[in-house]
C-alpha cells in the first residue's frame, strides 16, 4: 500500500512576506512624512540673496524658496495626500496612487535642483525696488535650502517606490462592509415581553414575541 503524504507549508515562508510587507510600510510611512515636511519647510526658507542698485547704494534683497517656486511646496501636498491614498484603495487603485506618490517626489526633487540657481525672483523684486523694469539682482547667491527641498523630494519618490514594490502587501483601511460589500448584519435585540413597542417591532419583523 503505498501512502501519499500532503506538502505541509513552511510557517517561515509565509511570515516572510509578511514581515516585509510591515518593513516596508513603516519605512515608507517614515519617508514621505519626513520628506513632506522636510520639503515644505525647506520652501519656507531663504533660497536666493542678492542686492539691488537704489540711489546709488546697494539694497540687499531676499527671496525665499515658496517665491522662486511654488511646484516642490504643492507637490510635498499633493505625495502627503497620496500617502495616506494609498491605505484606502486597493489592487489597481493602489497601483496608480502609489505612482502618483513616486510622481510627486520625482517632481519635488526636480522643481527644487531647477530653483536652486534660479534668480528671476529676485530679479523682479530689484525692478521692483528700484523701479526700473530692466534692473537686476546683483551680487547674486544661493543657499543650500533648495538641496534640503531636493532631499525632501527623493525622501518622497522612495516612499513611492516602496508603495509599488511592496503595497500588495499593506493592509487597507477596514469598512462598515464585508468583501462582498453587503452591510453586516446585526443581532436582533431580545424581545423585552414587559415594553410593548418591543413585541410591536418583533411583529413587523415577522418574528413570534412569544419565543414559543
Amino acid at each position: 500500500m503505498e501512502y501519499v503524504t500532503a506538502a505541509v507549508p513552511d510557517p517561515r515562508s509565509e511570515a516572510a512576506p509578511a514581515r516585509s510587507g510591515r518593513r516596508s510600510l513603516a519605512v515608507a510611512l517614515l519617508c514621505g512624512a519626513l520628506g513632506a515636511a522636510v520639503a515644505l519647510l525647506a520652501t519656507r526658507q531663504r533660497w536666493a540673496e542678492g542686492t539691488a542698485a537704489v540711489a546709488g547704494g546697494a539694497f540687499p534683497l531676499t527671496a525665499r524658496g515658496s517665491e522662486v517656486t511654488g511646484v516642490p511646496a504643492a507637490l510635498a501636498i499633493v505625495g502627503l495626500a497620496a500617502l495616506v491614498a494609498v491605505f484606502a484603495v486597493r489592487r489597481a487603485g493602489r497601483y496608480l496612487v502609489a505612482t502618483l506618490l513616486a510622481l510627486s517626489g520625482a517632481g519635488t526633487v526636480a522643481a527644487a535642483l531647477l530653483g536652486a540657481s534660479d534668480g528671476s525672483a529676485l530679479d523682479e523684486k530689484a525692478a521692483q525696488t528700484s523701479g526700473d523694469t530692466a534692473a537686476t539682482a546683483a551680487a547674486l547667491s544661493h543657499t543650500g535650502w533648495p538641496y534640503v527641498a531636493a532631499a525632501g523630494g527623493a525622501l518622497i519618490l522612495l516612499a513611492g517606490l516602496l508603495a509599488l514594490r511592496y503595497g500588495h502587501l499593506w493592509p487597507a483601511m477596514s469598512g462598515r462592509y464585508e468583501r462582498s460589500g453587503a452591510p453586516r448584519s446585526r443581532a436582533p435585540r431580545p424581545v423585552d415581553p414587559d415594553r410593548p413597542e418591543d413585541l410591536w417591532k418583533a411583529l413587523d419583523r415577522g418574528e413570534d414575541p412569544t419565543g414559543t
